[in-house]
């Protein structure tokens, strides 16, 4: 079977010639090293072990033309991703796929960790000296002089001196073969189609990290034709970036790792999880005027417990069989300021888990209330604690709840149970979620230090009655 995709199912579903084009430039130097990435596989009998991790660059629709495993990574994150594929499962290949403005620059801790722990993975480094798919800003390898879209008058002192990726991978202890090599004539690109099979062939033998940089040609932000590309690499690449093998060792195979097993209650031992099955109170998602995707944001300073509230709820919806998500973000202070969470509770997916806008905001301290308050949507819901925010806020077409959440957990004899007064009055305030599955969450939650859950329930029953009483007085 080839490695190739008879036809490439691209975005514009494009037919006849164009269901087996590319999208990549004319000259464009990715179209040959994908040719021998391909034949490598191929030849090496390869196909169904590969794992092809492709990042964000020019490559970002690798996926659409090589029938083997495919990963999309973050930008500069493939080294990162390809760990996490090499040991959950030893036996595959693992092959991290970049541009340079990608390992270079915003990738450049992930690729030298990467290195430097020396894992049996492939890196296949395009370096064409620009940034091609954004628009043709400098790279990390842009050459000195060069006029880029951001060194308009040619990279220059103020700029920085261009980085040699090769040469400094090999200097690493625990990488085993690195080599750059070039496309601009039948020669160079016989040599580039032996070092990509032969840093295949090491992974394959199970030898260590392998690292081949391509120097390649990218007319479109060169302003020249293929051919003077072609040159261009050769007369000013070339110079800088000198061609060759740069280490080439052959130690021991790497000893042979077991399969991790990823057995449902063994993983669930690990992380202190449970494979039993978990009941269920909700009937169906809440019929909100919020829709399908409730967006709530909890905020406060640090150590008022916002973090541990927005993971509760995001846990009670889940096992409710909803789909949720928490993104948690830190304040530089620890005391004082604000701090935040994001918490979405979606009956299908969440497609997007920031909450910018959101249905419902629970604000534990001032800076918080005046830094969100205002965000919250139309028909949306507020609850702030009243103890330490004593003027009501002006939030026309919202719903404003001043609950004493401080004050109530310190009658209580707890002062931390707080974000649990806060939970009560948000159930109380939307029923977002049945009583009964937020208190589950919370005696999980508590599993080893079950003494305090009679309080964090005393307190949740007395937030809901503190928002019970405010409806009754309005």
């Amino acid at each position: 079977m080839s490695v190739f995709y008879e036809r490439f199912d691209r975005h514009d579903h494009g037919q006849g010639l164009k269901a087996h084009a590319t999208h990549y430039c004319p000259g464009c130097g990715h179209g040959l090293v994908h040719k021998y990435l391909a034949e490598s596989i191929e030849s090496l009998g390869l196909q169904d072990r590969t794992v092809l991790v492709s990042p964000v660059g020019c490559t970002v629709f690798m996926y659409y033309y090589m029938d083997v495993g495919n990963t999309q990574a973050a930008h500069g994150r493939a080294p990162a991703v390809a760990i996490g594929h090499k040991l959950a499962n030893p036996n595959s290949i693992v092959i991290a796929y970049q541009g340079d403005g990608d390992l270079a620059s915003i990738g450049l801790a992930e690729i030298f960790h990467a290195a430097n722990l020396g894992l049996p993975i492939s890196v296949i480094f395009v370096n064409n000296a620009i940034y091609g798919m954004t628009g043709g800003q400098m790279a990390p390898t842009t050459p000195m002089g060069l006029k880029t879209a951001t060194s308009p008058h040619g990279r220059g002192r103020y700029e920085g001196m261009p980085m040699r990726m090769a040469e400094q991978i090999a200097a690493l202890d625990a990488p085993v073969y690195v080599e750059r090599v070039a496309l601009y004539d039948a020669k160079q690109r016989v040599k580039a189609h032996k070092a990509i099979a032969r840093a295949l062939q090491i992974q394959n033998e199970r030898r260590g990290f392998s690292f081949v940089e391509v120097l390649a040609e990218c007319p479109t932000h060169l302003k020249l034709t293929p051919q003077d590309a072609e040159k261009w690499v050769r007369d000013s690449m070339v110079p800088l970036f000198p061609l060759g093998v740069k280490k080439d060792i052959s130690p021991e195979p790497w000893p042979e790792q077991p399969e991790p097993s990823f057995d449902p209650s063994k993983v669930a031992q690990v992380i202190g999880g449970s494979t039993a099955d978990v009941p269920r109170f909700a009937s169906s998602f809440p019929k909100t005027t919020f829709g399908d995707d409730v967006a709530l944001k909890l905020a406060g300073a640090g150590g008022d417990g916002a973090q541990t509230a927005a993971l509760l709820l995001a846990r009670a919806a889940i096992q409710e069989g909803f789909d949720a998500t928490h993104i948690p973000s830190y304040g530089p202070e620890s005391r004082g300021g604000t701090s935040y969470a994001d918490v979405h509770l979606a009956k299908d997916e969440v497609l997007s888990p920031a909450a910018p806008h959101p249905h419902v905001l629970v604000a534990f301290n001032a800076p918080s209330l005046a830094k969100f308050g205002s965000t919250v949507v139309p028909g949306g819901v507020v609850v702030y604690d009243k103890t330490v925010i004593s003027e009501a806020p002006s939030l026309p077409g919202v719903r404003v709840y001043g609950v004493p959440l401080a004050a109530i957990a310190q009658e209580l004899g707890a002062p931390v149970v707080k974000n649990i007064v806060a939970l009560g009055a948000l159930h109380a305030a939307t029923e977002l979620l049945p009583k009964e599955s937020l208190l589950l969450a919370i005696k999980q939650a508590l599993e080893h230090k079950a003494h305090l859950y009679p309080v964090n329930e005393r307190a949740f029953d007395r937030g809901v009655a503190a928002v019970n009483a405010l409806r009754s007085a309005s």
